[in-house]
């Protein structure tokens, strides 16, 4: 864990005991002791509060010699300790404290990220556990148990945790680069399963394939979808893969072939009866031939929103405007910040008749138009500047 997060961590099981020094006067005895003690805990904490860490650790080793029945005074030298990295320090001190309090839930998990960062992650998974389970909310223990679980291999329970967190943190962007990561390693582990069981299987080479186009390599994607289809020609989803290469490079003949026959081998794909419908949209066909496959796409999938501006386009060309308008109000309730949405809908109004609707569905789209130009120059700009030599 890095340096800052380990701080994050300290502070806050630190600050959940000493915040309040009514645990410190309800296990000290006898008056004198208490008195002693008080003094101890008030010196300890003015130097923690002026970052003198190394005088609030003496304070707080004094507190633990005068009254080592206290609980708390354990579990705040073992943060301290954690913060100059005496793990080994605090992870004896720690465990010393939960003999006496057990159910010290804070005590528990710095003990997890002590001996996390003692590289005894097995050791530390059960302790992370438990205060997590007395505290099911703590976010920072939560990811703190992912990590844990992360570096002993656990890839499923990390992104059980990881999910967890995530829906109480949706906007949290390290849960979900770790999630990520944690599915990229299960993806990997799949794969490698896979070419093992059979490299040369219809599988093997459209997943091959899929990496590739990722990759923008599209001569050595569309050779592993070939080899996909020669292998499964009547599996579902080899055909459209290929179609879908083609189709994204503008080869409309070959990917409405390839799409046909993904038909004839699932006739439930919303998609490829979607894309059919868009590639006689391109080629300029008559709108009917558009219309009725896209038609087929949404009565399979009703929240397809590509599939409705296909057929708003082709409502358009037969003059059917205000169902084209409806079409194209839906896509931009569903996709805002699509700019075709808005430059059809504008057509539309102006079919219409709306002028002003349509003069503002244009400046929508305009704004977007330079948004996303932007966005592709900025791209280009950080790619370019990865290039140039430090």
């Amino acid at each position: 864990m890095r340096r800052g997060r380990r701080c994050e961590f300290i502070a806050y099981f630190f600050i959940v005991w000493a915040a309040a020094p009514a645990p410190l006067q309800a296990q000290a005895a006898p008056a004198a002791a208490d008195a002693r003690v008080e003094r101890l805990y008030a010196a300890a904490k003015a130097a923690e509060a002026r970052g003198d860490v190394p005088a609030a650790i003496s304070g707080y080793e004094a507190i633990v010699a005068a009254a080592p029945r206290l609980a708390a005074a354990y579990n705040n030298l073992g943060a301290l300790y954690i913060q100059v990295g005496e793990y080994t320090k605090a992870a004896g001190i720690l465990e010393k404290g939960l003999k006496i309090e057990p159910a010290m839930p804070s005590a528990s998990a710095l003990l997890g990220i002590a001996l996390y960062e003692m590289g005894d992650y097995a050791a530390a998974r059960p302790r992370l556990e438990a205060a997590l389970k007395a505290n099911p909310r703590d976010d920072r223990g939560e990811r703190m148990l992912a990590e844990d679980l992360l570096k002993l291999g656990e890839l499923e329970a990390a992104a059980a945790h990881l999910q967890q967190l995530s829906r109480r943190q949706p906007r949290d962007e390290e849960s979900w680069y770790l999630l990520g990561k944690i599915y990229m390693r299960l993806a990997e582990q799949a794969l490698a399963r896979l070419n093992e069981i059979d490299p040369d299987s219809a599988l093997a080479h459209q997943v091959a394939g899929e990496i590739m186009e990722g990759l923008k390599n599209f001569e050595g994607a569309l050779l592993e979808y070939k080899k996909a289809v020669e292998k499964a020609p009547g599996k579902p989803g080899t055909h459209y893969a290929l179609g879908n290469l083609y189709w994204t490079n503008g080869q409309w003949e070959a990917a409405a072939q390839e799409f046909q026959a993904e038909l004839a081998n699932d006739r439930g794909n919303c998609l490829a009866q979607w894309k059919l419908g868009n590639i006689a949209l391109e080629q300029g066909l008559k709108p009917e031939d558009a219309l009725a496959p896209v038609e087929r796409a949404l009565a399979l999938c009703p929240g397809l929103a590509q599939a409705r501006v296909d057929h708003a386009r082709a409502c358009l060309k037969l003059g059917r405007n205000e169902e084209a308008a409806g079409d194209l109000e839906a896509a931009a309730k569903t996709n805002p910040d699509e700019p075709s949405v808005h430059f059809f809908l504008a057509q539309a109004y102006r079919a219409l008749g709306r002028a002003q609707d349509a003069a503002m569905e244009m400046q929508t789209f305009a704004k977007l138009e330079e948004k996303e130009r932007a966005q592709t120059a900025k791209r280009a700009h950080d790619v370019m500047d990865q290039k140039e030599p430090r």
